[in-house]
């Protein structure tokens, strides 16, 4: 059908009613008006009918297919929103012809359906977009990047353009020129400039892999401790520890310092660094019957026997007088529980052998002396961790009397009582 057999039918009543004796200005207005009504009607039946076609085929093949990908694109309403482009191309097409005695009308639909045109195709792209990403999240390898942040990028970038095309054609006004393009640039960059900042914050995230979906991060500036579970353009979101969620700006991870626990969580233990703080007045020299007593518990029996050996072939060799314990090479009470505590953790079977261990004397303070004890557990779980340190240091604690050792504690109202009476 071309395009004088469809004026024929649109002029149609306008002959009919210049038949019935109208005047020309009537049968034109009352011919136009007519051609209208069954306009809008036959758009609105063309855009059902082309929506369902399509959804529905678009449905079929997408259940017959093994890809996903299909279904994500039904599930973000690709095939309705590119239903409505053929009714908008048949608008574009025969409303100049229904309109054409009335120019501005006809100028004015045009105009919509342009418009509308430029939008419909932001939403298509804004679909396909959506459904790239969530396809790409059930791919191991871009589970945890911040897709988020490249979709409201590009979003943005296609509203921009969008919006310039929009100008552009209600106005007729170019927006290529240099002063335009340097004018919308400066004031895209004040409008945008977080979006802007947190976009390449995004890039410098994912690639110097700073941080990840589901790791656990401390940010202290925001009071976030707990696991990463959105990244996206302005904002990265933390699930805290105690179910709360914090909110921090995605540039603030590269402006500002922050902990990952990554490393930790791909390592093959979790670090247990902890002191016991030894009364000082409780560390002494051990006599020969101490050691007799100490020589009974199991982890330190072959230390204090070969240790004692080597103590008195020096001393004899020095003739030291050892009429006084203090005299010549001597052990402590707290050199063998050191000791104890080194054997006891490498007997412990929760804690690794293979990763660095160290039971250490640390520099005296005003509430005696630290001993402090690192090493790492082999369950990285956070209550298989606590209560395998509590475990220890339950054991530690309960052992200090069997070498005569106290632990240092300020004193409290009934130490004071006790010393009045």
């Amino acid at each position: 059908m071309n395009a004088t057999s469809i004026e024929y039918y649109f002029d149609w009543f306008n002959v009919y009613f210049v038949k019935l004796g109208m005047a020309s200005s009537t049968s034109v207005l009352l011919s136009t008006l007519t051609n209208s009504i069954i306009f809008i009607f036959f758009v609105i039946l063309l855009d059902i009918i082309t929506r369902k076609i399509i959804v529905h085929s678009f449905r079929i093949f997408s259940s017959k297919t093994k890809t996903s990908f299909d279904n994500f694109l039904v599930e973000s309403n690709f095939p309705r929103f590119v239903a409505h482009i053929i009714p908008i191309v048949f608008i574009l097409y025969v409303a100049p012809k229904i309109f054409k005695a009335y120019e501005f009308i006809s100028q004015f639909l045009v105009n919509a359906a342009d418009v509308y045109l430029i939008v419909l195709a932001v939403f298509v792209f804004r679909s396909v977009l959506r459904t790239t990403e969530r396809y790409l999240k059930t791919i191991d390898r871009f589970r945890d990047k911040p897709l988020d942040s490249y979709s409201q990028v590009l979003m943005i970038f296609a509203w921009g353009v969008a919006t310039f095309l929009i100008i552009n054609e209600l106005t007729g006004y170019s927006i290529i020129s240099l002063t335009t393009l340097g004018a919308t640039s400066a004031a895209l960059l004040l409008i945008f400039r977080d979006t802007i900042l947190g976009f390449v914050a995004s890039i410098q995230i994912s690639v110097n892999d700073i941080v990840r979906i589901g790791d656990w991060i401390t940010f202290s500036k925001f009071g976030a401790d707990g696991t990463v579970i959105e990244i996206n353009l302005a904002t990265l979101r933390v699930q805290n520890f105690d179910n709360t969620f914090t909110t921090i700006p995605t540039y603030s991870l590269i402006s500002d310092s922050f902990q990952n626990w990554r490393g930790m969580e791909e390592s093959p233990g979790r670090r247990i660094k902890r002191s016991i703080f030894i009364k000082q007045s409780s560390i002494s020299f051990i006599s020969e019957s101490d050691i007799e007593a100490l020589k009974k518990i199991e982890y330190v029996t072959d230390y204090i026997e070969h240790r004692q050996l080597d103590i008195v072939k020096d001393n004899n060799e020095r003739h030291v007088n050892k009429e006084l314990l203090l005299n010549g090479r001597n052990q402590t009470n707290l050199g063998v529980f050191r000791k104890y505590i080194d054997t006891y953790l490498r007997n412990n079977p929760a804690i690794n052998k293979e990763m660095f261990l160290m039971v250490r004397h640390l520099s005296p303070t005003n509430q005696g002396i630290p001993i402090e004890i690192y090493c790492f557990s082999n369950d990285k779980k956070w209550e298989n961790y606590e209560s395998i340190q509590a475990n220890i240091f339950d054991h530690l604690l309960a052992a200090l009397p069997y070498f005569k050792l106290e632990v240092f504690e300020l004193p409290t109202g009934q130490d004071f009582q006790n010393t009045t009476v």
